[in-house]
């Protein structure tokens, strides 16, 4: 169970604070609710407390985790089939990736649909599809880094142009 104050990360809205748990009764059934501040939505969400863990509800990740996310962005490969214009199966995969809450998975979503950018003109799944990951990571950032939103966005689009810089250098040389 959390506690008032917890950050948690819920999949698909990003991270939070837990504000209050309060006993509530809707649609005529009391029970207690988790009142969740999603900051960068600007959104307030009500969980039944005992749903939350079937909702992937989880604790933010450490600072640790979110270095190692950080530095190692880049690394592994990107299914080269993912690049066809139109792929449905990866974009349920995509789909499934962003419901886990997984920040890792999250990240790989990044790091796919940015190297699919680079050969040519996402459509606009996909580019909701990487500006949702976009968010989901940098508002994990905020709450564990303590940075405004601002400064989550700087770290992690600094991450990704390092990475087409290295790209780059490496088509030059190559």
């Amino acid at each position: 169970m959390f506690q008032v104050g917890d950050k948690v990360l819920y999949p698909m809205y990003g991270a939070g604070i837990i504000d209050s748990i309060e006993e509530k009764e809707v649609l005529g059934v009391k029970g207690q609710y988790y009142l969740l501040n999603i900051p960068h939505v600007n959104m307030e969400i009500m969980i039944p407390v005992g749903k939350a863990e079937d909702l992937g509800i989880r604790q933010v990740v450490n600072s640790e985790v979110v270095d190692d996310v950080l530095r190692f962005f880049f690394e592994g490969d990107t299914d080269p089939v993912m690049f066809e214009s139109n792929n449905r199966f990866y974009r349920d995969i995509n789909k499934k990736k962003m419901k886990s809450g997984d920040i890792y998975q999250e990240s790989e979503i990044i790091r796919d649909l940015t190297r699919k950018s680079n050969l040519h003109k996402l459509g606009m799944e996909d580019n909701n599809m990487l500006h949702t990951a976009l968010q989901l990571v940098t508002s994990e950032i905020v709450q564990v880094k303590c940075v405004e939103m601002e400064k989550a966005v700087e770290m992690l689009q600094s991450v990704i142009n390092q990475a087409k810089d290295e790209k780059e250098k490496q088509e030059a040389l190559g």
